[in-house]
């Protein structure tokens, strides 16, 4: 597609100003062929008033038609009962504009009255011919007119085509949106959920802690406080810097991303979930992804850390008696990184039962398996981030039958190079 000339374009100034005096030529040309000063200022109007009608907005269209094709026919019923009359042209250049109103009014207008200003404009096409001598007529019978109904049959599906484009577009449109959307979606839980799980997670720490009577000293509840300031603090961070990606024209969440040392993004991770306790986190990485120059495309380094990030704020939220977890990052022989994430703990009851129920009722993962067990918008989330990159993504009990929950996301590595 050509890209369009800017409004400020000198070129395109000049070729609308060019325009508009081949158009002007023209009507006047039509007009003065009459050899009646009324019937030439009429003629022009007319003229004028359909080239008009093709270039007011669309707000303003219905009544400018309206008034150019009422016109248009008006003039052409009053010079039948004139002598003087145009010998050349009715009026090719009305014509032409008559027909593009139809295409316009198709195009635009609602259904009903598109249907009505496409007849009145067909109308006014077949009346232009009657400004002709009457010898001419017959030539008009036989000739013309079949040539004008033609003309008008190509305006009506050239505004159609145009209609159905048009709602192409505007689906396409607002499935962009949609898609920006849940991507702002996915964003702001990664970035908030995190953060704010790992506070409640502390506070109740503190909480069960007092309860019990084994209230924590003073060194090990300044520590919890500072951690839960600190989570506080990244959570409000996240959020200021998603609310400046959402209010930076031509920004999307792609400049929220993590940086590229995703062997220092995922130790970062883990350490933050070891420091709030009780479980401790280890990260395994294949030797060819811990240097920051690994080569990964940043798609798959923010999906890698948003897999192990969402995996452990649910082993946080819901996870019981998990003592250890593993996240494991490598590239496999079949072309794919594969992110897996693992813990020894169960999950819990109300998370079981709701996982089972949302797995029930509607089809799983690219895969084909369910997602059961700790699932919601930050799994769904994820599926649909990984899907969206061509990868699967898998999340339930682990498979050799021992306690624990897995995550595993596979992700293609076609332009990887270590």
């Amino acid at each position: 597609m050509i890209p369009a000339l800017p409004l400020s374009s000198p070129l395109r100034r000049a070729l609308l100003a060019l325009a508009a005096v081949l158009v002007s030529a023209m009507l006047v040309a039509e007009g003065a062929a009459t050899g009646y000063v009324p019937t030439a200022v009429a003629t022009v109007a007319t003229g004028a008033l359909c080239v008009a009608a093709l270039l007011v907005p669309v707000s303003r269209f219905p009544p400018a038609a309206a008034v150019a094709v009422t016109a248009s026919g008006a003039l052409s019923v009053v010079t039948v009962q004139l002598t003087h009359r145009p010998e050349v042209t009715p009026g090719a250049m009305e014509m032409g504009a008559l027909l593009l109103l139809v295409s316009r009014a198709v195009r635009c207008a609602r259904p009903a009255l598109a249907a009505a200003l496409s007849a009145a404009g067909g109308l006014a096409a077949g009346l232009l011919p009657l400004r002709l001598p009457p010898p001419e007529y017959i030539n008009v019978i036989k000739l013309g007119e079949p040539v004008i109904f033609f003309c008008l049959v190509l305006a009506v599906l050239l505004g159609l085509y145009l209609r159905l484009l048009d709602t192409f577009r505007a689906r396409e449109r607002e499935a962009d949106r949609q898609a920006q959307r849940l991507e702002y979606a996915r964003e702001l839980h990664d970035f908030v959920a995190h953060h704010v799980t790992a506070m409640v997670a502390q506070t109740k720490a503190v909480r069960y802690a007092s309860a019990q009577g084994h209230a924590p000293a003073p060194d090990a509840l300044d520590r919890m406080l500072a951690g839960i300031e600190r989570a506080g603090s990244q959570a409000i961070e996240s959020m200021r810097g998603m609310v400046t990606v959402l209010r930076a024209p031509g920004e999307g969440p792609a400049a929220t991303r993590p940086a590229g040392d995703l062997d220092g993004e995922l130790r970062g991770l883990t350490e933050e979930f070891t420091a709030s306790g009780p479980a401790t986190a280890e990260v395994s990485l294949a030797p060819e992804l811990t240097a920051a120059g690994h080569g990964l495309r940043p798609e798959l380094t923010t999906a890698a850390h948003r897999v192990v990030r969402e995996s452990l704020t649910n082993i946080r939220k819901h996870g019981e008696g998990v003592r250890w977890v593993t996240v494991d990052v490598r590239p496999s022989p079949g072309g794919t990184l594969t992110v897996t994430v693992t813990d020894d703990g169960r999950a819990s009851a109300h998370a079981t039962a709701a996982g089972a129920a949302r797995a029930a009722g509607r089809a799983g993962t690219a895969d084909g398996s369910g997602m059961s067990g700790r699932s919601g918008f930050g799994l769904t989330g994820l599926a649909e981030r990984v899907e969206t990159l061509g990868g699967t993504f898998t999340a339930g009990p682990r498979e050799d039958g021992t306690a624990g929950w897995r995550v595993t996301a596979e992700l293609p590595l076609e332009s990887w190079k270590p």
